[in-house]
């Protein structure tokens, strides 16, 4: 065999261990079901987006005033979340929209003010931008401003974010944060489907109009036994998924799996048990849960997606600090993804993934 082809063929062995090595993979966490019902009956096998879709069709079918619109809805939209509605329930009650995020949220407050339930469907939370103004200047105002007169607490916008492995800087970011400082509004993260079901039906029945976030790596790759009947569960109250006495771990949406994942290497590697606490609502945020675990553990991690600086992880901070002063340990510690536009091919050095996070809560611990 000549000097020529085996320099070849050594150099197709090397591309293709090369390729293999540096494959993405499409989620950075271990997906953590939840296995407490929140109603007694049956139960029925769904993903997260199948979840969403039951609450719709719920709603759709017990409120005559309902009415499901966004971006390419008709035939289920990019996610798949109103798969089917449209044929169950009609074209007057489940419909496309123009490409018009604006429109879409000015239509939505209408629509609510004038006594209807709308739920308006943003195909991307990176979107969301141009609808800021109706939001923040209308919808959230709404009520104050007319003195209780009138409101559009009718309107919940649901809207696709965070990572999902491929997305990007214009798929990926997560702006929970943005809305948090908006008074009148009421933001919501699910971590998977039972969750998602309870939570959003709260909204939509809610009297604030509320900002509905959904993770949108979960959508298939989150899978729970939903109870089959109607349910809601309470906004603005955080839910302790894991006790412990050594740190408090608070997350929202996909996060949530990265701490407990952390949670479950720290017992078995340090044998320490950490308090894991998935904050659900952003705004509000549910303080005293959060509070009373620190004065528990004595420290405090906070992890989200969006970027470190002004991420709401900053206003949990700054009210531990406030309110367990005399009780930490150690100082309260951030991970987050960086402060720079979402990365493509650097997602997952951008994430705050559970190598950053279990380092983060070894230093905690060894401070």
């Amino acid at each position: 065999m000549s000097s020529l082809v085996k320099k070849s063929i050594l150099l197709t062995k090397l591309i293709k261990h090369a390729n293999c090595g540096t494959k993405r993979l499409s989620s950075h966490f271990t997906y953590f079901p939840d296995n407490e019902k929140p109603v007694e009956g049956d139960t029925t096998r769904m993903n997260m987006m199948q979840a969403i879709n039951n609450a719709m069709d719920l709603t759709l079918k017990n409120d005559p005033t309902a009415v499901v619109f966004g971006e390419d809805v008709a035939f289920g939209g990019v996610f798949r979340c109103a798969l089917g509605l449209q044929e169950k329930y009609g074209k007057d009650r489940v419909f496309n929209t123009p490409l018009c995020e604006q429109g879409i949220a000015g239509f939505g407050i209408g629509l609510a003010t004038a006594g209807a339930t709308a739920i308006a469907e943003i195909q991307f939370a990176d979107y969301i931008f141009p609808a800021f103004d109706q939001l923040v200047n209308e919808a959230a105002k709404a009520r104050y401003r007319s003195g209780g007169q009138y409101a559009c607490g009718g309107l919940t916008v649901r809207a696709p974010g965070g990572a999902v492995g491929h997305g990007g800087l214009y798929h990926s970011q997560s702006p929970e944060g943005l809305f948090a400082h908006v008074p009148g509004l009421r933001v919501v993260v699910p971590r998977g489907p039972i969750a998602a079901k309870g939570l959003l039906l709260s909204c939509i029945r809610e009297k604030d109009p509320c900002i509905f976030l959904e993770p949108k790596i979960l959508y298939r790759s989150a899978t729970e036994d939903v109870p089959v009947e109607d349910y809601t569960l309470p906004l603005g109250r955080a839910q302790v998924l894991r006790e412990g006495d050594a740190v408090t771990l608070v997350a929202w949406g996909t996060q949530i799996h990265v701490l407990l994942e952390v949670a479950q290497m720290a017992e078995e590697k340090l044998g320490v048990r950490c308090e894991v606490i998935d904050l659900q609502s952003i705004l509000p945020w549910d303080e005293e849960t959060v509070c009373n675990s620190v004065k528990k553990t004595g420290r405090c991690l906070i992890a989200h997606e969006a970027p470190l600086t002004s991420g709401f992880g900053a206003e949990i901070a700054a009210t531990v600090q406030e309110e367990c002063f005399l009780h930490l340990e150690a100082p309260i510690s951030r991970v987050a993804g960086w402060d720079s536009p979402f990365p493509h091919v650097f997602e997952p050095f951008y994430l705050p993934g559970v190598p950053r996070c279990y380092h983060e809560l070894q230093r905690l611990l060894d401070y």
